[in-house]
């Protein structure tokens, strides 16, 4: 495989979370055993050289990788401060344990409703916790009987697994003994309590809770101590999946993520490593055997690497394929293009919001699905045949977890033989450039033709001349090529050969192709497929042609874009609501056109320019709730010093962020309003009151031939161009809670043995953060921030 950095093959490199003391003993004594898996992994590799990363993960923090890589490159980025913890990855978390139903409860909280853990609800979450009030009296009754009766709601499709509760509190005096009692009697909901920052109140309350309902308490009286203390819970949660042992021996795939080590987007296999040793001595042999997860095993599977093994090119450009997990979140598919390739969650784009939704594509992912329609960018209209099955042995072993999708033109396609080198030769003779006279500019697009053949730039010309020389000094029947590929591309060379002949730039004003070289990524040549008349785009750089200055006209396609006028030129290629709003307004009220609203989820925006500052300078600073709840403290803690006698400086960040660099933009969610036609007229003609001017009379013509409409209008307005504001909070996450999506439950789930021991359900951390590391780190982050404009008052 190919790394994006320098690796050796040699041995492996191991990576310690920047606030544990790497000379503790647990850790060198995890540094030696886990030593052992050089040999593993080095023999994993010699018998599948295609493996990319393997990985152990530790239930310490440790993560021992292979083949070895430096962690972070100081040489580009010297200033970059190291947050990584591998039992914060998505891939480790999911590993750790089955899915789990959460709820948090807090003191101060309102009315609410289940939402799916998706990087959307968190982010709501996020900001929700950021207004959080302390007000009223602490009632622990009330708050878990609530929390008790959500997770037993029917209405909401969850995991059905792992039903926890966690509560973090600053103390009281109640221990709710007979909520538990009534609505937790089996003990099949575990809590966990967090008591939070210094106080005088009696723990002993809410400790019990969490020993008599198989969970685990905390104590968090800093902040330092938010990061190890809020991700512990993982080895609690894993106490079943050890007493199973070989029933919870399975491989869990996970969500697209971005790969820590610049492998790019990456679906993560792991396997639960659990401790097998003796504890004490019993006559139940269960009870003998530890309860503690070792680690997790990890390999990753580049998400270009699964693309690389798809036909893609047989499927037709309007033919392609995806794959969902149960949860209905997209693995793969064509409108999973990430624009911020930083993020520490998982990749969590559902179906419905990869495609356009409708009755059909709910129903696609219940245990039903039909013939339907697919929409794209410009709303062109066609049929869809989805063809679905399971992939066997994997957690994606459901009725749908992957489907290709097939317009009618793409049931078939040409397979090419071109056995005689004679004929091949004639063929590819158009492709010379030698010869563009003759046959016409050609272009190729940039394919792997031959593992060895790559475009070295966006010079598509200088890809043909590297293809053809490739050709002449290897012939096509290379066992690198894809003979299939190339035998396509040369017939199809050879029958638009002629076609020059024919053509003529008579009443042609001139053109300018600037459209994608890769036709199967060319919205102009994908569009026409689908339509069965001209279509017409807008042709940049024109400077020909008379004006008529006391007419104005204006040619639009059918997705509202400007594709000629009389008007500035600037103006071509502009969506028209842009140039005349007014205009625009009128045309969709008259059904002229129609208007489709979805949301972009993976969007980028500018970053918000106001201050995050939580916290000035104190000489001990004490975490509220909702710092501990607020996702961006546990970053920001790992950067201080964990002693109550220490000065930090605290600040919002998302979690694992890198701190070391200025964001330049951010992920965010835009509207987006696609429009197409939505009135089969041929003619129409109206009148409209537009503001700060008199009428303007139009006469709107559509022909059945093309996707355009063309307006003449007399008019005396100004030109329009309004801001549009494209950032949207997204739809309303209450009427998405009440009206909640499909959601399959594991079809394993270890939340619960019989054996499972108790006894240890809260103390201090085994590992503790390193104070030298911390105090040195907590010099540049000072500096770093005070570059920013973070100044201590």
């Amino acid at each position: 495989p190919v790394f994006k950095r320098p690796v050796s093959y040699n041995t492996t490199a191991v990576h310690i979370p920047t606030d544990i003391y790497e000379g503790s003993t647990i850790i060198l004594n995890e540094l030696n055993w886990t030593a052992a898996l050089d040999e593993v992994f080095k023999k994993n590799w010699e018998n599948d050289p295609s493996l990319l990363w393997q990985v152990f993960g530790s239930a310490t923090g440790l993560a021992r990788y292979f083949p070895a890589s430096p962690w972070v490159d100081t040489r580009s980025t010297p200033n970059k401060i190291d947050l990584y913890d591998v039992r914060r990855r998505p891939w480790y978390i999911q590993g750790a344990a089955s899915p789990k139903d959460m709820l948090i409860l807090v003191d101060a909280c309102s009315s609410y409703r289940s939402l799916s853990s998706n990087v959307r609800n968190k982010k709501i979450l996020k900001e929700a916790v950021q207004k959080i009030t302390a007000n009223g009296t602490t009632d622990y009754k009330i708050g878990f009987k609530e929390a008790f009766n959500q997770l037993s709601s029917m209405n909401v499709t969850r995991a059905n697994c792992n039903k926890i509760i966690m509560l973090f509190t600053d103390g009281g005096e109640d221990r709710a003994s007979e909520i538990f009692e009534e609505y937790n009697p089996d003990k099949n909901v575990r809590i966990f309590t967090f008591s939070v920052g210094l106080h005088n109140y009696d723990k002993t309350p809410i400790q019990w809770m969490a020993c008599n309902n198989k969970g685990y308490y905390y104590e968090i009286p800093s902040i330092g101590a938010i990061r190890i203390n809020t991700q512990e819970y993982l080895d609690v949660l894993g106490r079943p999946m050890v007493k199973e042992d070989k029933k919870a021996k399975n491989v869990q795939w996970t969500n697209i993520y971005v790969d820590a080590l610049e492998l790019g987007l990456v679906i993560t296999g792991t396997l639960p490593v659990f401790n097998k040793t003796s504890t004490r001595k019993s006559q139940d042999k269960n009870k003998n055997q530890s309860q503690l997860i070792l680690g997790v095993m990890a390999i990753d599977v580049s998400l270009g690497d699964i693309k690389r093994l798809t036909p893609h090119y047989t499927l037709g450009p309007n033919g392609y394929y995806f794959a969902i997990d149960p949860n209905g979140y997209v693995l793969l598919h064509p409108n999973l293009q990430p624009k911020d390739l930083k993020p520490q969650e998982p990749m969590t784009l559902d179906f419905l919001d990869a495609e356009l939704e409708d009755e059909e594509k709910v129903e696609f992912i219940k245990p039903l699905s039909v013939i339907l329609f697919l929409l794209q960018h410009y709303i062109d209209r066609g049929i869809r045949t989805y063809t679905w099955g399971p992939v066997h042995d994997t957690d994606y072993r459901s009725e749908k977890p992957l489907a290709l999708v097939l317009p009618d033109y793409s049931v078939s396609y040409i397979k090419a033989t071109i056995l005689d080198t004679i004929t091949q030769a004639k063929f590819s003779e158009s492709l010379q450039v030698d010869k563009f006279e003759e046959y016409g500019y050609t272009l190729i697009a940039p394919r792997d033709y031959c593992t060895d053949l790559k475009a070295q730039s966006n010079n598509i010309t200088q890809f043909l001349i590297d293809f053809n020389e490739y050709i002449d000094r290897k012939t096509p029947n290379n066992p690198l090529c894809n003979m299939e590929l190339i035998n396509r591309l040369l017939l199809d060379a050879g029958i638009t050969a002629e076609l020059a002949k024919y053509w003529s730039e008579q009443g042609l004003a001139g053109s300018e192709w600037t459209e994608q070289a890769e036709t199967y990524k060319s919205s102009f040549y994908k569009r026409s497929l689908d339509n069965n008349v001209y279509i017409f785009t807008s042709a940049p750089n024109a400077n020909n042609g008379k004006y008529v200055f006391n007419l104005d006209c204006f040619l639009l396609d059918d997705g509202g874009f400007l594709v000629m006028t009389n008007k500035e030129l600037s103006m071509i290629g502009q969506f028209f609501g842009m140039i005349d709003p007014t205009l625009m307004r009128n045309l969709i009220n008259e059904s002229l056109f129609s208007v489709n609203i979805t949301y972009n989820y993976q969007a980028l925006c500018e970053p918000t320019t106001e201050s995050k500052a939580a916290a000035g300078l104190r000489s001990v600073y004490v975490p509220t709730i909702a710092d501990i709840l607020n996702i961006g403290w546990w970053a920001s803690a790992a950067a201080c010093s964990w002693q109550l006698n220490s000065d930090c400086v605290l600040f919002t960040a998302d979690l694992d962020e890198d701190l070391s660099e200025k964001p330049s933009k951010e992920s965010c969610i835009k509207e987006q309003k696609q429009y197409f036609f939505g009135n089969n007229e041929t003619t129409f003609k109206g009148t409209v009151d537009c503001q700060n001017c008199s009428s303007n009379r139009m006469f709107p013509y559509k022909s059945h031939f093309t996707n355009s409409l063309r307006f003449h209008m007399i008019s005396d307005c100004a030109d329009l161009y309004p801001e549009l504001g494209l950032t949207a909070p997204g739809p309303d996450p209450c009427k998405i809670a009440q009206n909640p999506r499909y959601r399959k439950g594991p079809t394993q789930c270890f939340d619960n043995n019989a054996s499972e021991q108790n006894e240890d359900c809260g103390g201090a951390s085994g590992l503790s953060p390193s104070i030298v590391s911390m105090v040195i780190l907590q010099l540049p982050l000072l500096w770093l921030l005070i570059g920013r404009g973070h100044f201590l008052s």
